[in-house]
């Protein structure tokens, strides 16, 4: 009865152990984790703000102003609609066809060459 009791209170206390470490190095693991998503997520929020802050600078009143006394020989015109985009899938469309259309000029002029 004592060996039975001693036995089954040592196999209790090895896999209470085993679990225990095992938790512990899991744990430790995500900590490493958690910690490097916080270090990018930083890094992240530091180039925002200064890209919000280069945005606010460039997009000033006054700034904007001074690049159109620079450039005051040189004939402003307003963009065509045809040239703004409403999202980037639009663009990229466009892009496409413009790269395959190049593609088949060139195509055509390896032909003629031979």
């Amino acid at each position: 009865m004592f060996r039975l009791k001693f036995i089954l209170s040592a196999i209790i206390f090895i896999s209470f152990l085993i679990t225990t470490s095992l938790i512990k190095n899991e744990s430790r693991i995500l900590e490493k984790q958690i910690l490097i998503l916080n270090t990018n997520l930083k890094a992240k929020e530091k180039n925002l703000s200064e890209a919000q802050l280069d945005f606010y600078y460039l997009t000033s009143p006054a700034e904007i102003e001074k690049k159109i006394l620079m450039n005051k020989s040189q004939e402003l015109k307003p963009i065509r609609n045809s040239k703004i985009f409403n999202n980037i899938n639009d663009f990229v469309m466009i892009e496409k066809k413009i790269s395959n259309l190049k593609n088949i000029n060139e195509k055509k002029q390896k032909k003629q060459t031979n």
